[in-house]
């Protein structure tokens, strides 16, 4: 039974140890890496009606000198729903991050989607949307600008 328990012992340690020594893989110090750049980072779509959704696309630009690779694009809230460039953009070249708010409640917002690429030190970029929805009984809404 002592030999048993000894064993667990070993067997759980083990397990932790290998764990603990798990590396997560590195980018190449010296060598080329992608950058990205926007446009803009947020979107004031002003007064938009309610029941109309808004959308914005953000342009993304690679400044690096290897490819960008977006891989993922996820809002805070299920009110908006991003799409993005799913090809790597070369070296120079364009990508968009589109995101639309659904404005389906009255009232000012401000909604977040934060991207995730291979950008070298900005592996992260939060883009916000924000504006005020009013129903038709609040007054006729400025026509938006869709991109």
């Amino acid at each position: 039974m002592k030999k048993l328990i000894v064993t667990a012992f070993v067997v759980v340690a083990g397990t932790f140890v290998s764990n603990a020594q798990t590396v997560a893989p590195q980018k190449p110090a010296n060598g080329p890496t992608a950058e990205i750049k926007f446009d803009k980072e947020t979107n004031d779509f002003g007064v938009i009606p309610q029941g109309v959704p808004a959308s914005y696309t953000f342009i993304v630009t690679n400044t690096g000198k290897a490819p960008l690779i977006i891989t993922n694009a996820s809002a805070t809230c299920g009110c908006t729903t991003p799409e993005w460039t799913k090809d790597p953009i070369k070296p120079g070249g364009k990508g968009y991050v589109k995101a639309t708010y659904n404005a389906a409640s009255p009232g000012p917002f401000t909604k977040a989607v934060t991207v995730t690429s291979n950008a070298a030190g900005r592996e992260s970029v939060t883009l916000t949307l924000k504006g005020d929805v009013k129903t038709a009984a609040q007054g006729e809404a400025v026509p938006q600008k869709n991109n």
